[in-house]
């Protein structure tokens, strides 16, 4: 039986499993360079089973008709939208995900708002350039914290704030003052809430309906002292309109941990922008989920050899 893992960018996939349980009878083969999508069928059409790394590569349809010997998907974490479950159900491919650390993204989340209150990358440039205290940072005490969406990142991001005695307010869509109120948290309108923070953090899941929801028009509602950070999704906020922003210095700074295109390309306007703080998409990337996800990986292909598949997928 041939096994394959996509995307091991940092090659440590087989340390954080024991894929030998699986037998003398497997082979598993890691890729550790991202398959652009038009090879992905000639790299990929000999594998039985496939263990993908969540979002990274895409499952439509028309790759998976073409992948025949495609058996069993398993997916790291417990949803994957660039899989097209319908279309392995139909095929007969199971489809089976992992746990992982739900919060985790909150915690790099707070370490970019911390670096750039703390202007922890300038800092750096400036000492190594012989430069000592150019320039101040700023106190967390006292700042507002601005959370665009409330669900469970939003909520662990309201308690990191509040331990640093900042103000916590929030909007969303759907948010009230009712659903705020247990975590000490304002609800306040959409406008409101991009005028008052210091620094707005992006917490929703990526849809049509929330697709570029920090558009042009919301950038121009921020203070200049303000900052904006995304790790949720590169559509929720408009990229572009982000780059003109900190360019024309309408905003102090930002943060991003993902991106309209994944991988960055090396030619990205994205790379050149001033006070912008990038990060590559790592909000999940530790050894201790990473050993979660593939562990569950190895115990969902034996279970599923087995014939008792487990964390099944419905789509």
């Amino acid at each position: 039986m041939n096994i394959c893992v996509l995307d091991d960018y940092q090659a440590v996939a087989g340390q954080c499993a024991k894929w030998d349980q699986l037998g003398n009878s497997v082979n598993v083969h890691f890729f550790n360079e991202y398959i652009a999508q038009t090879d992905l069928v000639e790299q990929l059409k000999q594998y039985d089973v496939i263990v993908a790394m969540r979002e990274r590569t895409r499952f439509p349809g028309t790759l998976l008709r073409q992948l025949t010997n495609l058996r069993l998907l398993v997916t790291t974490g417990s949803r994957n939208k660039s899989i097209d479950v319908t279309t392995c159900r139909e095929l007969g491919i199971v489809v089976c995900g992992t746990r992982s650390d739900p919060l985790l993204a909150a915690e790099h989340t707070w370490a970019m708002i911390m670096a750039l209150f703390k202007r922890v990358a300038p800092n750096d440039a400036d000492l190594r350039s012989g430069r000592w205290q150019p320039a101040l940072s700023l106190s967390m005490k006292g700042s507002i914290l601005g959370l665009i969406g409330l669900g469970k990142l939003g909520q662990r991001m309201a308690r990191f704030g509040q331990a640093f005695d900042m103000e916590v307010i929030s909007w969303s869509p759907n948010l009230t003052a009712e659903r705020c109120a247990p975590f000490g948290v304002q609800y306040v309108q959409k406008q409101e809430l991009l005028g008052r923070a210091d620094v707005v953090s992006v917490h929703m899941v990526l849809s049509e309906s929330t697709r570029h929801i920090v558009a042009e028009k919301d950038l121009q509602h921020m203070r200049k002292s303000a900052y904006l950070v995304n790790t949720s999704r590169g559509g929720l906020v408009d990229e572009s309109a982000l780059c003109d922003a900190l360019r024309e210095k309408r905003l102090a700074g930002a943060a991003l941990d993902v991106f309209d295109i994944e991988p960055l390309p090396a030619d990205s306007p994205v790379l050149h922008v001033p006070n912008l703080l990038l990060s590559p998409h790592v909000g999940y990337v530790t050894w201790q989920n990473y050993q979660l996800y593939y562990g569950d990986a190895v115990e969902a292909i034996k279970q599923w050899l087995a014939g008792t598949p487990v964390r099944m997928l419905e789509g």
